[in-house]
């Protein structure tokens, strides 16, 4: 196991547990009420686990529990950060922003000071382990960034905010199809989703009366943008 192991296997554990595994009924009641939440105990037990297990060693359990202290402050405290006049638009930002620099702290200082003592050899190459942490990052997690870019620029459409679950599943396809056309050099492809779905949305709300051309071409920008930004780093990063 590497260094490099270590820190996307934290990611894969925080973005699982951020996103994946948190309903979004959880995750209001947790950014409603802080410290109050039932349910933010059953979220930091959550993350110290996958911290710990995605570690795959035995020494790692005070990094996971620092991790997972410092999640649970940030989260008890989010509310009093969404409620700040001038942070609060920020705050899911700032919050991530947050877990994200604790956990590279605990890895990196566990790296340095007690050292990679895996138990089981990690047979996984670096780039197949980045494959999947994008794949997983492309599902909900994009989308979720998704609605609080468009939350934080105050973009909506009708009376609500979310995007509607039909455009969830088809995010989620897209961005993990764009994913896998450029992981195997087929660029071409993803220039013909994007103009297909183009095509097809277009279609589909003119036909239906209603405009709302600038809500999906953000939201499209938006998800391509997350799946090409993904893939290129891998790319980059392990070619």
């Amino acid at each position: 196991m590497s260094f490099v192991h270590l820190i996307l296997l934290q990611l894969l554990a925080h973005f699982l547990t951020d996103f994946t595994f948190q309903s979004a009924k959880n995750a209001k009641d947790k950014n409603e009420k802080g410290f109050q939440s039932s349910y933010l105990k059953w979220h930091i037990l959550i993350m110290f686990l996958s911290s710990w297990v995605l570690s795959f060693q035995l020494k790692f359990v005070f990094a996971a529990l620092f991790i997972a202290l410092t999640h649970w402050l940030i989260d008890g405290c989010k509310p009093l950060l969404t409620k700040n006049k001038w942070l609060g638009k920020y705050a899911f930002f700032l919050d991530q922003g947050l877990h994200l620099f604790f956990l590279g702290l605990a890895v990196t200082v566990f790296e340095k000071w007690v050292g990679l003592d895996p138990l089981i050899d990690i047979t996984i190459s670096e780039k197949a382990l980045a494959i999947l942490l994008a794949f997983v990052f492309c599902g909900k997690t994009a989308n979720i960034f998704i609605k609080e870019i468009f939350r934080l620029f105050d973009i909506k459409v009708g009376d609500t905010e979310d995007l509607p679950n039909a455009g969830r599943l088809i995010g989620l396809t897209e961005r993990w199809l764009v994913l896998v056309f450029i992981l195997i050099n087929q660029f071409g492809a993803v220039g013909f989703l994007l103009a297909s779905k183009s095509i097809l949305r277009y279609r589909s709300e003119h036909g239906n009366g209603f405009n709302k051309t600038e809500y999906v071409l953000i939201g499209t920008l938006l998800s391509f943008g997350l799946a090409i930004g993904s893939a290129t780093l891998i790319v980059l990063c392990f070619s």
